[in-house]
């Protein structure tokens, strides 16, 4: 009787690989991959580097010729460095126009507008997303149409209901006309639209009325909306020109925009130092309000972006 043995299989035999040709090298997807990727990146940044040099050229040029005295203006080439920089245009600026009357009007007014704005496209955008209520799709409706509306198509109907009032050389005249935000309003509804619906039923269930789950649940969630209708309501309120240029023409009640008007028309178009000075006083405040909110501008104003 014999014992088979299995037999082994034999060992499978294997060449070596043998060395690409030069013509037979051939670049890889990952090896040409990070040349693709910079490329992009270069050009990103150096588009970056001159859009910056082009919005931050005047700003700099208007800030640095803020300090120098009126000789140094007019030299050419232009002198980017001030020769002895000092605060007299600012003191001259002080002391022609009520510069820090003209301050705290500008801080007052846009504190208190941008607020209610803010606050107004809070409640109404809750309305529109969380109350049911007739035609509230026509309502949303009308709120969209206010937004293809140019402003100064309502400058008549708002200056001759100001008049009627008695609100002319007042801070209600020019808060009051522009207190509804239908950018706002859009801005929080869409958001509203993306928040989850579990944690409202839930405090719902816990009792929690229509104002309490708006300022205990709903605000918190909406920070960054919250923070890009500030920033964007801030720098309406306080560039706003045209409609305080027209209800106020006492210099008590005037804003800075226009004290750079009164400033003009007091000192004339020569004396360039003094008149920018007081530009870098517009201007600065509202530049240190973006530095501060910047972070959440763009978050805010892409929440809800894919919602209907």
């Amino acid at each position: 009787m014999s014992v088979l043995t299995p037999k082994r299989p034999a060992a499978a035999t294997s060449t070596p690989p043998t060395a690409p040709t030069r013509g037979d090298v051939r670049p890889t997807a990952a090896s040409s991959r990070p040349g693709r990727r910079q490329r992009p990146h270069v050009v990103s940044y150096l588009t970056m580097i001159l859009a910056t040099i082009v919005i931050g050229a005047p700003l700099v040029w208007m800030f640095l010729a803020s300090l120098k005295d009126q000789s140094e203006l007019y030299q050419f080439p232009v002198q980017w460095l001030p020769g002895s920089p000092d605060l007299d245009n600012y003191a001259q600026a002080a002391s022609t126009v009520p510069l820090g009357r003209l301050l705290m009007n500008s801080i007052g007014l846009t504190v208190v507008g941008a607020g209610l704005k803010v606050a107004l496209g809070l409640t109404c955008a809750y309305a529109l997303v969380f109350l049911q209520f007739p035609f509230k799709r026509f309502v949303f409706g009308l709120v969209i149409a206010t937004l293809m509306i140019p402003p100064q198509v309502t400058i008549i109907p708002n200056y001759t209901l100001v008049a009627d009032l008695g609100w002319l050389n007042t801070y209600q005249g020019i808060l009051v006309p522009g207190l509804a935000s239908a950018f706002g309003t859009f801005l929080f509804r869409q958001h509203f639209l993306t928040l989850p619906g579990s944690i409202l039923e839930a405090a719902e269930l816990d009792g929690a009325g229509h104002w309490r789950k708006l300022w205990r649940f709903v605000v918190p969630m909406s920070t960054p909306t919250i923070a890009a209708v500030t920033l964007v309501s801030v720098v309406t309120e306080w560039n706003d020109y045209l409609w305080p240029f027209l209800v106020i023409d006492r210099a008590d009640k005037m804003t800075l925009p226009i004290g750079l008007t009164l400033l003009q028309n007091i000192d004339g178009l020569t004396n360039w130092g003094v008149l920018l000075a007081a530009t870098v006083v517009v201007t600065l405040p509202i530049l240190v309000v973006f530095l501060v909110l910047q972070r959440r501008l763009v978050a805010g104003l892409t929440a809800g972006a894919v919602t209907g």
